[in-house]
């Protein structure tokens, strides 16, 4: 198995690197930035599996996102993956959220800027 994620928070996605010959037991050490805000309720995982002619969906995770906007951080946290409401495995994630911070833009005007990773 050679898998990846797409991660989903509202519109934003993003995707990790291909994990090539990692079978069942990958590992990333990826940082994804992401802009929230506070009535963001979770963050969706996908795990993909990666091939040559159309890639298989293995499974999917959704996170909720209120703890770490409270707490700041949680450390590596398994989660359940799940595949047609089925457990197929578990994925772990590590989470931070930086609260917004007042900036200057160019033409004067306050702005914010929120994110996590």
């Amino acid at each position: 198995m050679d898998p990846y994620v797409i991660l989903t928070c509202r519109t934003q996605e993003q995707k990790s690197s291909v994990t090539n010959g990692a079978g069942s037991d990958p590992e990333w050490n990826e940082t994804f930035i992401f802009t929230v805000s506070d009535d963001t309720p979770q963050l969706s995982l996908k795990i993909m599996d990666s091939d040559v002619t159309n890639d298989d969906f293995v499974g999917e995770a959704s996170i909720p996102l209120e703890a770490v906007f409270q707490e700041g951080s949680l450390p590596p946290t398994v989660h359940p993956v799940v595949k047609e409401e089925k457990y197929c495995g578990e994925i772990k994630l590590a989470l931070t959220f930086t609260p917004a911070v007042k900036t200057r833009r160019p033409d004067n005007e306050e702005g914010t800027y929120s994110s996590w990773n």
